[in-house]
């Protein structure tokens, strides 16, 4: 985003921004602790975090669209700041190295202004060179975090992206604060919006694209904005499971619609999909079947829980949605160990959410960079850790003819245990995902999507 659209968002979250504001330091005193951990076990005695340059397309004069490193992101609520720095030293005001080019073929970000102000030492730099006066002098004793596509951005930092440094940050990131958690119900709303302007173009009959730039209007993105690309499905589309095509003309027989779309505020996403049919009744029994059983599991969650265990149990409550829907045969432990359940189900269960849509640190099993691998036949599943506290999560269990995966289970085992003829059937609808944005609690969890989806009821 330009900075006048920076302002622009913050004034249609004005009232959510006084919140914000109060929450912000709590945040940025968790951000420094993880910090000062981090620089303790690496042995360094500053943190040089890069927000990230334009890359530009080969043989060309055009640059991709900006992602700023998401280590910056943490620290400040800035998406559109390339080429500038944070310098953290331990029991020191943040430094931010604030860079503002004079430029009359491009906006330009505008003075710094908003809540975050008072936290940092600011410092606005017109040229890359001018970088190197505010970095600290004993670069041997920095550890630099971001991708560093020119060495000249490094500025003689030798250690970029130390592995002991980032496993503590990114174990750390699994856990929110409360900032980061009012910054994602602001999201979760704000795609609840779109979601609801999308199923209404859906039921107007409109195409695919029509259908996202609903979407779009809704949440006041352009396509760079939104966290990811926009999955607008209908019919048998709804089986490719990152479908982003965008068909321009509407089906000619309309039956199904999976809408899998976020937003983000500050840089926060949320991560929403649900499944909607036409007309077809049995089809609109099988999704209130799958989000009965969505919710089933997001019951399950809260602080102690192991998530392996919890992707596996989605699987033996699908066989059983499998059975009743006359897609497959036989006993739970059946489906499950033969694959039948995989088949249907590829996908893991979920992710962690955050700054990143598929957030980091969720194959650790602790700072020291451990990985609790998937499941063996589950090698999609993002999420392996135990549930903790103020964790934020997705549960999005699914249900698809995808006939690649559908087809190895033939002169094999499983093969007798799936009811074809029920397939056969659901092919030209594709599939089914429902899937919310969960906060673990201590007892319990904080649903941000079905809340969200309330409130705008």
């Amino acid at each position: 985003m330009k900075h006048g659209m920076i302002v622009a968002m913050n004034n249609d979250y004005s009232d959510q921004n006084t919140e914000l504001a109060g929450l912000y330091p709590a945040h940025l005193d968790t951000v420094r602790q993880r910090h000062d951990h981090a620089l303790d076990k690496a042995g360094a005695s500053h943190a040089v975090i890069f927000s990230g340059s334009s890359r530009y397309v080969f043989l060309d004069d055009m640059a991709y669209t900006f992602k700023p490193n998401a280590h910056f992101v943490s620290w400040l609520p800035l998406l559109d700041l390339p080429l500038s720095y944070i310098v953290y030293t331990p029991g020191e005001v943040p430094r931010l190295i604030y860079y503002q080019p004079r430029d009359y073929w491009h906006v330009v970000p505008g003075e710094p202004e908003g809540y975050w102000t008072g936290q940092f030492d600011i410092r606005v730099v017109h040229s890359i060179e001018e970088v190197a006066a505010h970095l600290p002098g004993d670069r041997q004793r920095c550890i630099l975090i971001g991708e560093i596509n020119d060495a000249a951005h490094a500025f003689g930092i030798d250690r970029v992206n130390p592995t002991t440094a980032l496993n503590i940050l990114h174990y750390g990131r699994g856990i929110k604060t409360g900032y980061e958690l009012a910054c994602m119900r602001l999201s979760t709303r704000r795609a609840v919006a779109g979601h609801l302007a999308a199923a209404a173009a859906f039921r107007e009959g409109k195409a695919e694209f029509d259908i996202h730039r609903a979407y779009c209007q809704a949440v006041s993105h352009t396509d760079s904005e939104l966290p990811y690309g926009n999955i607008i499905a209908l019919n048998e589309h709804s089986a490719v499971l990152h479908y982003t095509h965008l068909d321009r003309q509407p089906p000619r027989q309309l039956r199904s619609f999976l809408i899998d779309a976020g937003a983000q505020v500050h840089g926060y996403a949320a991560d929403i999909t649900r499944t909607y049919a036409h007309k077809d009744s049995r089809f609109a029994e099988l999704i209130a079947r799958l989000d009965e059983l969505q919710l089933r599991v997001v019951q399950r969650v809260q602080a102690g829980i192991d998530y392996v265990e919890l992707h596996i149990e989605t699987h033996r409550l699908l066989s059983e949605v499998l059975v009743d829907a006359k897609l497959a045969r036989g006993s739970a432990e059946t489906l499950v160990e033969t694959g039948v359940t995989a088949a249907f189900l590829p996908h893991g269960l979920g992710h962690l959410l955050g700054i990143q849509v598929h957030d980091v640190g969720g194959h650790m099993q602790g700072e020291s960079g451990a990985v609790i691998d998937p499941p063996s036949g589950h090698p999609y599943l993002r999420l392996t850790r135990v549930l903790e506290e103020n964790m934020t999560l997705t549960i999005e269990p699914g249900l698809y003819v995808i006939d690649m995966l559908l087809d190895k289970l033939r002169d094999t085992a499983a093969e007798d245990h799936v009811l074809w003829d029920g397939v056969e059937w659901l092919r030209p609808f594709g599939g089914i995902r429902i899937e919310d944005n969960v906060r673990v609690l201590a007892n319990g969890r904080e649903n941000l999507t079905r809340d969200a989806f309330s409130a705008a009821a």
